[in-house]
């Protein structure tokens, strides 16, 4: 037996590694795990090359639990260790990463993620659950002998002759009084699924019951409880999946989710960077919120995070799926990861794969495209805002929805509406409704006048539409209540008012007092007799502005304003003048609040108590 110590200068080195990973210290078995897999993996490389004469098909690894031992093994059948290895590769190398852990992070708070495996610390997470860590080890070299490795968590170790009569190695946690939740079951296995349920190597974990027929009776079997599918379908060939392996992969990884994804996108790159995975569009229906069913990131098959905001841009955050690449630097803090090369190429890769994917799609069917695109919208326009070299891609498939249930792209639509909509400025005027219901009045008086009528009913829209508006020339968009058609898409000089100044001086009071004055401005404008006599707007700006502000979740100067409307009188239109001659003032003000009511419930703000008195109102006018 031989006695050392491990040669570093921090004799709390344990506690301190254990303070600073505590939040994290589930990751441990994701460490050991791994740790296991690569043995069994260097194992078959070298019976590959034919240099290991044995068989490697009980390479398998397994994860014990006792209880009562208070014990948690990590058994492996790999290439093993000699006592030499052990004392090289765990109290020198690993070692001499785990100082200069201590002495960057002593005095600071880093990221736990950040830091397993950069400083060769994924042996030494053991320690964050463990009062003892034995290592039980045969090396797979011809004639060498076991050995026994035991460390409680201070400078100190033990390193002997062991008792394994088999290759590989058993790493023994004895667990520590303050991490007794691991001796759990049902907490192992919910590790072990969130960690390892795709990892290359067999990962057995205490027996299940199974059922087969015999006899043409159903029995009762117990099995192998293996965690995990040793060949995802992100590791295989497109060729070699079909349409139901992608899938039945899904349902694998969103066991909870009932729906099926619209497409799916197989990603496989060797050079520049090793990147492979898949990416499944859910049905987002027009939702932003953030999703509990999220993209997750491997590293070799072994999970890391399902936040991968530096990986991907953000507007691919809403998709669902895998990515898994080796030449992630998980290593460092999220702010470096945002400036890493590797990054930002596999970024932009992914970026241009979702792109091509969709242009193939729309070239290839556009109608099931078009059936398929309220359910994607949000998706590519959040694209488009945020990220340039998506725009310039997507524009090509990207789609404008009208109020008539058709489907255009940006230059389509463009010269559909061009001949008709050019205001005298030679400005195309695209009119939208956030509404076709509420804005029922006001989109049927366009179309009545052969406008055409877009729906933008996605949260996103406010910011969407000024992008366009910023990228289209000559262009402008006016929601179909933002003002008069006449003031909307302007023709020629407005036609003659029939009330002069001194009339509309006289009638402004009337009008006034019937409508709250702080949020109704009275306006009169030279209409069509065949237009309403009273419409109620929102001016564009203000109320884009608002919107914009209310979707960033702040309010600022427009958010905080509360809401403003111009009432519009049509000084052309006979009830106008009629009230104007009315020489009874109960009867005039009757007339006002009647038809400035008219208006306001047509807009949906006429409630509470003024829709009570409109009612009540119009039934006495009725007898």
């Amino acid at each position: 037996m031989a006695q050392g110590k491990i040669n570093v200068h921090t004799e709390n080195i344990f506690p301190i590694i254990k303070k600073f990973l505590y939040s994290d210290h589930e990751i441990f078995l994701r460490e050991l795990v791994s740790n296991a897999v690569d043995a069994t993996q260097k194992l078959k490389t070298l019976a590959s090359v034919g240099e290991f004469k044995g068989e490697t098909g009980d390479a398998f690894i397994e994860v014990l639990l006792d209880k009562e031992a208070k014990t948690i093994t990590i058994r492996d059948r790999g290439i093993g260790m000699t006592a030499e290895e052990i004392e090289k590769y765990i109290t020198q190398i690993a070692f001499s990463g785990a100082e200069e852990f201590v002495n960057l992070y002593k005095d600071k708070t880093p990221d736990a993620q950040a830091m397993i495996g950069h400083f060769g610390l994924g042996f030494y997470s053991a320690f964050m659950v463990a009062a003892k860590v034995e290592i039980q080890s045969l090396s797979w070299r011809d004639s060498s002998e076991p050995a026994r490795w035991i460390c409680d968590g201070s400078p100190e170790y033990t390193i002997e002759k062991g008792s394994r009569d088999f290759r590989g190695t058993d790493v023994i946690l004895h667990v520590a009084d303050d991490s007794v939740d691991f001796l759990e079951r049902d907490k192992i296995d919910g590790l072990l699924k969130k960690y390892c349920r795709f990892l290359p190597v067999e990962i057995r974990f205490g027996k299940k019951n199974d059922y087969v027929e015999k006899d043409g009776k159903t029995e009762t079997v117990e099995v192998d409880n293996i965690i995990n599918n040793t060949t995802p379908a992100w590791t295989r060939k497109p060729a070699d999946l079909t349409e139901e392996d992608y899938k039945s992969f899904y349902r694998e990884l969103y066991p909870m989710s009932f729906e099926e994804p619209l497409f799916h996108i197989h990603l496989n790159v060797d050079y520049p960077f090793n990147l492979t995975g898949i990416l499944f569009f859910p049905k987002l229906r027009n939702s932003i919120e953030v999703q509990k069913e999220k993209i997750q990131l491997y590293c070799n098959q072994v999970f890391v995070t399902d936040s991968v905001e530096n990986i991907v841009p953000d507007f691919l955050t809403l998709l669902r799926g895998v990515i898994d690449s080796p030449d992630i630097p998980l290593n460092v803090s999220r702010s470096y990861l945002q400036s890493d090369a590797n990054v930002k190429k596999i970024s932009a890769h992914i970026t241009k794969k979702v792109a091509d994917k969709l242009d193939e799609l729309f070239r290839n069917d556009r109608k099931d495209f078009e059936g398929k695109w309220e359910e994607m919208k949000v998706l590519v326009e959040y694209g488009m805002i945020t990220e340039e070299k998506f725009y310039e891609k997507a524009q090509k498939f990207s789609l404008l929805k009208t109020t008539g249930n058709e489907f255009f792209t940006f230059d389509e639509y463009r010269e559909r509406v061009k001949p008709v909509q050019t205001d005298k400025e030679d400005r195309v005027v695209y009119l939208y409704t956030t509404d076709p219901s509420a804005q029922h009045a006001q989109v049927k008086a366009a179309t009545e006048r052969g406008y055409s009528v877009l729906v933008f009913d996605s949260p996103l829209d406010s910011h969407f539409i000024n992008h366009l508006e910023s990228k289209f020339e000559k262009t402008s968009f006016a929601r179909v209540d933002a003002d008069t058609l006449d003031k909307l898409i302007k023709k020629d000089e407005p036609m003659p008012m029939k009330l002069s100044e001194k009339e509309q001086e006289e009638l402004k009071p009337v009008i006034e007092q019937v409508v709250d004055k702080a949020r109704f401005h009275v306006v009169f404008e030279s209409l069509s007799e065949t237009d309403r006599p009273m419409q109620v707007v929102q001016p564009e700006f203000m109320r884009r502005m608002k919107e914009m502000q209310a979707m960033g979740g702040r309010g600022g100067f427009y958010g905080n304003m509360p809401e403003m409307y111009n009432l519009v009188v049509n000084a052309n239109h006979p009830v106008i003048s009629k009230i104007l001659n009315e020489q009874d003032d109960t009867r005039r003000n009757l007339l006002a609040r009647q038809t400035a009511d008219l208006a306001l419930l047509s807009q949906n703000l006429l409630k509470g108590e003024e829709l009570t008195g409109f009612i009540e109102r119009t039934y006495g006018l009725l007898n």
